[in-house]
């Protein structure tokens, strides 16, 4: 599964990725910054600045995962959309299998800020 967030900043988007990354709800999080929204909220036509945040996820995985991101989320109604991987490079997507059933990160900052 890949899923889509939109967080309000990069920061949130790397806070949540990291969590999500740590708790072993998802293989990887990816985070791109400088994003523009235009959107329709509240009855008003809205634009803002966010960040991308995609994650890497099993099917098994994603209940708890959209849980803990709405939890961690600073938006009343976050955006988060999962999106069925169909195929591709079958090592990687052993991989995402396999960091998902790990066992998660202590609660120590000790992730690095590579990859």
């Amino acid at each position: 599964m890949v899923v889509y967030v939109t967080a309000s900043d990069a920061t949130e988007a790397r806070r949540i990725g990291r969590a999500m990354v740590g708790a072993r709800l998802a293989a990887c999080a990816n985070v791109i910054a400088g994003m523009r929204s235009v959107y329709w909220w509240q009855g008003k036509l809205e634009e803002a600045r966010e960040a991308i945040l995609i994650l890497k996820t099993t099917a098994d995985r994603l209940e708890a995962l959209v849980a803990r991101v709405k939890q961690l989320h600073s938006y009343e109604c976050p955006c988060i959309e999962a999106l069925p991987v169909v195929g591709g490079h079958q090592p990687y997507l052993d991989w995402v299998v396999q960091e998902t059933q790990g066992s998660p990160a202590a609660e120590s900052d000790g992730l690095s800020d590579g990859g």
